[in-house]
C-alpha cells in the first residue's frame, strides 16, 4: 500500500502531518494515564481501518485472489502496508487493534462464524463481563503482588502474538446489510425471487452491498452469517439460502429445493444462450471478413459453424422456453398453497369466532328480547317524566297570553332605554363643539349660536 493510496482517504486528507505522528506513536500506556487521548487515537484507526479494508487496500487475501472487504487481517504485514511517507510506520498498531477488539468494533473471525449467539447479546462475550464485572478487582489485586502482568505492561510485540489473526469489522458487515435490504425492498414476490445458491448469491449482491467493490468469498459468508443470525431475514441449509419474511416460512423445504433447481437451470440456459448469441455474431463478422479477403474456403466454414450455432440456439430457446413455463407453474402451484392455506387459517379463526356462546341463536333471542323490553320500560319513563312536568305547569297556574304580555312589555322597555341612550350621547356631542366668536361680534348673537344649533338638532 503507497502513500498516494492512504492520502486519498478521509482520515488522512483532514489530519495534519503533526497529528498523524501522533496517531502513529506508541500509545499503549495512555489507557489510564490519558483515556481521552487514548481513546480518540482508537477512534482515528477505527475509522481509517474500515476505509482501507472496504476499499480492498489490504491486498489479496482470498483463495480466488480477492482482497477481503468485510475482515481485517491482523498481521505484522498491515504495520508496513500502513507506513506513510514522512511519518512511518504505525507503532501502536497492535494496542490499537487489541482494544477494538475489547469494545467489540472487531470480533474474531472464527467465532463470528460459529457462534449461535448474536453479537448484539449482552451475554456475546462472557469474558469480557467477568473480568469488568468479577473479575477486574481480583485481577488488580494479582498485579500488586506481581503475580500476573496488567494489559498496559505488555510490550507492542508481545500484543501482536496475542491479537494476530483475522477479524470481522462490524461496522462494515452492518452498512453491507444494510444496503442489501435496500436492494430488496419491494422483491420477493415470488418464491424464486427469495431462493439463491451461494455462488447465486455473491453474484446477485456481491458487487453491489459496497460501493465500487466486490466482496470475496469469505465476505459473503460473513454477510449471510450476519443476515441469518442478527437481522433474521434468511436461512441457510447447505447450499441453498432462502430469504424469509414470516416466522412460520423458516425451513427449507423440497418445495424451495425443486424451485431453486429449475431456477438455476433456468439461469444457467440464459448464460448459454447470451455466449452462442455472441458467437453467432462473431462468426458472422468472420464470414464478412473472409469475404472481402476473397477467401471462400474460410468464410464456407465459418458459415457452415454458424448454421451449427444457430441450430443449438434454437434448441436452447425452446429448452429455455419449457424451463421458463415450468417455473412459472411450479410457483404458480406454491403460491395456490399458500392461498389456502390464508383460506384455511381464516376459516378456522371464523369458526372460533362464531362458536362463541354470545353468538349462539338462543343467546341472540334472548339478548334481543332483553334489548326490547328494555327500551320498551326506557319510553315509558321518559312518558312519565314528560307527563309529570306538563301537570306541574298547569299546578303553578302559568298562562302564556300573560307570559307573552309581560315579554312585550320588556321589549318595549329596552326599546325606550336604548332611545334615550342615544339622545343623550348626541347632546353630549354638542356640548362639546367649541364655538369661535369674531372679534367685535354682539355677544347676543355669539350666545344664540349654540341655542339656534341645539334647536336645529
Amino acid at each position: 500500500m503507497s502513500s498516494p493510496a492512504l492520502s486519498a482517504l478521509l482520515n488522512y486528507a483532514t489530519t495534519s502531518k503533526s497529528r498523524l505522528q501522533s496517531l502513529y506513536s506508541d500509545i499503549h500506556r495512555q489507557k489510564h494515564s490519558n483515556p481521552s487521548s487514548f481513546h480518540a487515537h482508537v477512534d482515528w484507526w477505527h475509522g481509517t481501518l474500515k476505509d482501507v479494508i472496504s476499499r480492498g487496500l489490504q491486498g489479496s487475501d482470498g483463495p480466488d485472489g480477492t482482497s477481503n472487504k468485510l475482515i481485517l487481517g491482523a498481521r505484522r504485514a498491515l504495520v508496513d502496508k500502513l507506513r506513510y511517507e514522512g511519518v512511518g510506520k504505525p507503532l501502536g498498531l497492535g494496542t490499537t487493534i487489541a482494544e477494538m477488539r475489547r469494545s467489540n468494533y472487531l470480533i474474531p473471525l472464527s467465532q463470528f462464524l460459529t457462534s449461535q449467539q448474536s453479537v448484539f447479546d449482552p451475554d456475546w462475550l462472557p469474558y469480557r463481563i467477568a473480568s469488568f464485572v468479577v473479575g477486574k478487582p481480583l485481577w488488580w489485586a494479582m498485579e500488586q503482588l506481581d503475580i500476573v502482568r496488567s494489559e498496559d505492561s505488555h510490550t507492542e510485540p508481545e500484543t501482536w502474538k496475542k491479537i494476530e489473526g483475522d477479524y470481522v469489522m462490524l461496522g462494515l458487515v452492518v452498512e453491507a446489510a444494510d444496503t442489501l435490504d435496500i436492494l430488496r425492498d419491494g422483491t420477493g414476490l415470488s418464491p424464486a425471487d427469495n431462493l439463491y445458491t451461494f455462488e447465486g448469491f455473491r453474484k446477485e449482491f456481491g458487487a453491489k452491498v459496497l460501493r465500487g467493490v466486490v466482496l470475496s468469498e469469505l465476505d459473503t459468508k460473513v454477510l449471510i452469517k450476519f443476515l441469518e443470525r442478527e437481522r433474521r431475514v434468511v436461512i441457510q441449509n447447505g447450499d441453498v439460502i432462502k430469504f424469509v419474511t414470516t416466522s412460520h416460512d423458516r425451513e427449507i423445504t423440497a418445495v424451495d429445493r425443486g424451485i431453486l433447481q429449475l431456477k438455476t437451470a433456468v439461469i444457467n440456459l440464459r448464460e448459454q444462450v447470451d455466449s452462442i448469441q455472441n458467437k453467432i455474431e462473431q462468426t458472422s463478422s468472420n464470414i464478412s471478413n473472409a469475404l472481402r479477403q476473397q477467401r471462400k474456403s474460410i468464410a464456407l466454414a465459418e458459415l457452415r459453424f454458424k448454421k451449427h450455432l444457430d441450430d443449438l440456439l434454437s434448441k436452447r430457446l425452446g429448452s429455455l422456453h419449457n424451463l421458463e413455463s415450468t417455473l412459472i407453474s411450479v410457483e404458480t402451484a406454491a403460491g395456490d398453497v399458500e392461498i389456502m392455506k390464508t383460506y384455511q387459517s381464516s376459516t378456522a379463526t371464523l369458526k372460533a369466532i362464531l362458536s362463541h356462546p354470545s353468538l349462539q341463536r338462543d343467546k341472540i333471542e334472548e339478548t334481543m328480547d332483553a334489548l326490547a323490553t328494555s327500551t320498551a320500560d326506557a319510553r315509558e319513563i321518559d312518558d312519565a317524566i314528560r307527563m309529570g312536568g306538563d301537570m306541574a305547569a298547569v299546578d303553578v297556574g302559568i298562562d302564556d297570553t300573560e307570559l307573552e304580555a309581560e315579554l312585550n312589555a320588556l321589549v318595549e322597555e329596552a326599546e325606550k332605554e336604548k332611545a334615550a341612550a342615544a339622545e343623550q350621547e348626541v347632546v353630549e356631542k354638542l356640548h362639546k363643539i367649541e364655538v369661535h366668536v369674531p372679534e367685535g361680534a354682539p355677544v347676543q348673537a355669539a350666545a344664540a349660536a349654540p341655542r339656534r344649533t341645539a334647536e336645529a338638532a
